[in-house]
Formats: C-alpha cells, structure tokens, sequence
C-alpha cells in the first residue's frame, strides 16, 4: 500500500510539474514541489498568474544590502515579510526566481525556512525537497574583502532557524518587524538582538555624537533609555576605549574591556573571560566592537555553542540572519576550531548545574563554575582600570594609521543606508531630544541626540 501511495504522490507531482511547464517555458526551467499547493521554480523568465494558480517573485523587492562580496543570507526583517507575503496567498502557489545564483540561493533559503517554519519540515526535509531535481546553489560567504575563507550553506541556514524556533529566538507572533529594520540603521543605533532578551550587538559608541567617514557616530547616553527599557544590564566592549566606561557605569550598568585587534580572534583568555561575564550576568547583555560584527558575532558564537549546542555553521548563520555581515574572515574559521571544545565545556558546565541543583535544591551561583577569577561582576573590571602604557597594546598599527576593518564596513553600511533612504539626514545635537521618523507608522522614539530623518 505504501509503495502505491508513493507512486501516486510521484505520478500526481509529475502532471502537476509537466502542466506548469507546458507552456513553451525553456527546458532548463525548474518547479521543485513544496507541498501539493506550493512550488518553488527556478526560470528563466517571469510568468504571470492565472486562474487557478498565483506567482510571484520577490528578487527585486527583498534584496541583500551587500558589504563586499557577501550576497546572504538575507536578514530577519526580510524573511518575516516574505513569510506574510506567503501566507496571504490563495491556494496553487508558485514562489519562483529569475534571478542568477546569489538570487536563487537567497529564494531557496527563504523558501526553506518558511517550510521548517511553518510546515514543520524539518532542515533536512526541506534542504532534500529543494536539492531534488539536482539543484545546486551557490554557498553564502562572509563580508570581507578578501577570498572566502569559509563556506555557508543553505542547510546551515535551515538548521539555524530550526534552532531558534526550538529555543525560543524566532517568534513571529511578538517580532516588531518596523522596530527591528528602524534600529538596524545606522542613524538609529546600528543594533540587532541576537538572542532576544539575552545578546544584542551593536555598533560601538563614541565620545561625542557626530558624523565621520558617512556614519553617524553615538554617544554612550543615546543607547541607555533602550537599554533599561529592555533590560539590559551589562556592556563589553571589545575595541579599544573610544568612550569613558563611567558613562555607562554611573548610570547603573556594568562594563567590561575585553579588547582584541579589529579583524583578528581572540585567546582562549578572552573567551573564557567573556563566557564568564555572560554567565553571571542579570540581564542582558550589549556587546560591541568598532562595527559590531566581527569581533562581536565571535564571541557571541562562542556563548551559543556552549550553551545551546549550536554547530559552529548555525551559530554564524543565526548571527547573520539576525546581523548581517558579522563574523569575518579567520573569525569564521576560529568559530568552528572552537566548536568541539565548547560543547565539551558546555556539557560540564551543566552537569555542575544540574549537580548543584539537586544538592542545594537551587541553582548554584555560576561564577564558581567558571574559575576565572580576575573578573569582578559588581560594574567593575580590571581590563577597566589600565594604565596609559596598558593602551598601547589595545592600538594597532591600522588603528593608528587609518581606517580598520570596523570603520570601513560601519561607512559602507551608512552609505548603502543612505542610498535605499528617501529622505535626508540632518544631526542636531541635544542630550535627551527627541528622535522623530517621517513615515507612515509615524513613531517617535527617544534619544541622546535629535536624529530627525525628513521623508
């Protein structure tokens, strides 16, 4: 009976398959059945619906703002709105592309996801339906300038979302889509939650609030009505020291130094020290580099395969879902050397956890757990109080010459911004005024400078 049901299945995909390709559509064209209602295609050309059937296509309309090289995958904000785009659809649907192999990976790993997400297929099922007719895609890469050092693929991607739909990351039902693409720009803060409630990156705060190379630069005081609002409790910041830690700590959060050279990894000193702090922290946690990316997605990495048992390639794929272009050239490939060891560590740490549990009838305070014991978790660290010749270790020669990595991509994703924006910017600086956006939801947002963005 199997085995007829089977045929049936393949025999009723074929007359579907062989109908919507009956009309003199080039042979190469591709339609891939996602479920009896739904088809993705690969074409050479656009079609038009019908009657009975709606097609559409979103090559144009979702479209990855590139640093470098880097095409995908494309962010959170775009995959929430095609999952709408999607299920507003009538029944007979075909989502295809027309576009060349970054768009087609883009396409399948959207379709992908909205499978995992919402016909509860798991990675594997959805990554075997999309490679079904030998299909190959082009594997996402990172956005540094150089050649790519680290592959990502499709699969990555699906079991990246199927995580966050696992623990929790991914809810559409409370994800403020408008919030997330008006942070996101640089005018506005440059920040994404990573792990909701937890993590969320940023680009790093500078001493006074004003524009250099094309990016609009902020002050400590311009993140902190956000931060206590969502309860974030801590700081790290892992670029040299741009602003005075007092102007976080006075306000009642924590801050700590953990520098490393832009575009480099850091020591297994600075992981541990990093877990450490994450650990013992109350809420959340704000982390920074120079961009927010590199050094930032790193470590964040680092805490996601420790604690969730997240493969190296769905810790970066999740980071760069939720932000893009973060983990950079050799970061990718330190991110995988790590990922056996902190699972390893991971695994120890909650057995200790579930150990002290069960004799203190309680969770244990984690600090013990850590063995690190040159970090203090009461607003105050070591690295903060460095003397002026502890610095010159924290400047490196392209810190001091010019432009870093941090600084090139911070300029060209203000640019990039800049370009898609209808509107001008004008920078009024006035501690605690108001941030106003002309658009059609009309939101009014507090910061430390007036950030007013005329339509």
């Amino acid at each position: 009976m199997k085995r007829k049901s089977e045929r049936r299945r393949a025999e009723s995909r074929k007359k579907r398959c062989g109908a919507y390709s009956s009309e003199a559509e080039p042979s190469s064209d591709i339609y891939i059945e996602i479920t009896d209602q739904l088809y993705f295609a690969i074409l050479q050309q656009k079609i038009k619906s019908t009657a009975d059937r709606h097609c559409f296509c979103i090559d144009e309309e979702l479209a990855y703002e590139n640093f470098y090289a880097d095409f995908g995958p494309l962010n959170l904000a775009m995959f929430y709105r095609f999952c709408c785009k999607l299920t507003k659809k009538l029944k007979g649907i075909i989502f295809y592309t027309c576009g060349d192999q970054k768009k087609q990976a883009n396409a399948a790993y959207l379709i992908g996801s909205y499978a995992v997400m919402h016909l509860n297929m798991t990675p594997e099922e959805a990554y075997d339906l999309l490679v079904s007719r030998n299909v190959t895609y082009m594997p996402f890469r990172d956005a540094s300038f150089g050649s790519c050092m680290y592959n990502l693929n499709i699969l990555d991607c699906l079991r990246a979302v199927h995580k966050a739909l696992e623990f929790g990351w991914l809810n559409f039902a409370n994800f403020d889509v408008e919030e997330y693409e008006h942070y996101e720009r640089a005018e506005n803060g440059d920040f994404n939650w990573i792990i909701p409630g937890k993590f969320l990156a940023f680009s790093g705060p500078h001493p006074k609030s004003k524009i250099e190379n094309g990016y609009p630069l902020h002050a400590p005081e311009a993140y902190i009505p956000y931060f206590r609002k969502h309860n974030i409790t801590s700081v790290i910041r892992l670029n040299k020291k741009m602003y005075d830690a007092r102007r976080f700590t006075d306000s009642g959060f924590e801050h700590h130094d953990l520098f490393f050279i832009d575009g480099s990894t850091p020591n297994d000193s600075i992981v541990r020290k990093f877990l450490n702090i994450c650990e013992n922290a109350e809420g959340g946690i704000a982390v920074h580099c120079k961009a927010g990316l590199g050094r930032t997605g790193t470590l964040i990495a680092c805490y996601m395969m420790k604690h969730y048992r997240l493969s190296a390639a769905e810790a970066i794929a999740w980071i760069r879902i939720c932000r893009p272009g973060s983990i950079i050239g050799p970061q990718q490939n330190f991110v995988a050397e790590k990922q056996n060891s902190l699972w390893a560590e991971g695994d120890v740490f909650r057995d200790k956890m579930l150990k002290n549990e069960r004799e203190n009838g309680r969770v244990a305070v984690t600090r013990i757990l850590s063995g690190v014991d040159d970090i203090t978790i009461n607003g105050t660290n070591k690295n903060r109080s460095c003397k002026k010749s502890d610095m010159e270790q924290y400047i490196d020669d392209e810190e001091r010459n010019g432009l870093t990595q941090g600084d090139k991509l911070r300029a060209l994703k203000s640019k990039r911004q800049a370009r898609s924006s209808s509107g001008s910017l004008s920078v009024v600086v006035s501690l605690n005024a108001m941030h106003v956006r002309n658009d059609t939801a009309q939101k009014v947002r507090r910061f430390d400078i007036m950030l007013i963005l005329f339509g």
